[in-house]
């Protein structure tokens, strides 16, 4: 089994993925898949969309046995969520 390493700071990580989420991920596919996880290479750009973050990131790796995969859940600030409140507001 190979053993993957990062190879940016965490705060690299974040940017690169989010800012390759937001201006060519998204528009792609947002509209279909609320909830469903994404797995981005940051160096790439190449992504996968599952339904769990290890099958997105399983099926990236498949593709780019060497991926940095950044990963998010589509429509939501974050892939999990701890605790009990909603995010969403009240109508």
């Amino acid at each position: 089994m190979k053993v993957r390493q990062p190879r940016y700071s965490k705060e690299e990580f974040a940017r690169r993925g989010d800012e390759i989420y937001e201006t060519q991920v998204r528009p792609q596919i947002e509209e279909g898949n609320h909830g469903k996880i994404v797995a981005i290479d940051i160096e790439t750009g190449a992504f996968e969309v599952a339904d769990t973050a290890i099958s997105a990131t399983d099926r990236l790796y498949e593709r780019y046995p060497d991926a940095q995969p950044w990963v998010i859940r589509i429509g939501h600030r974050a892939v999990y969520r701890f605790g009990s409140r909603s995010l969403k507001k009240s109508v």
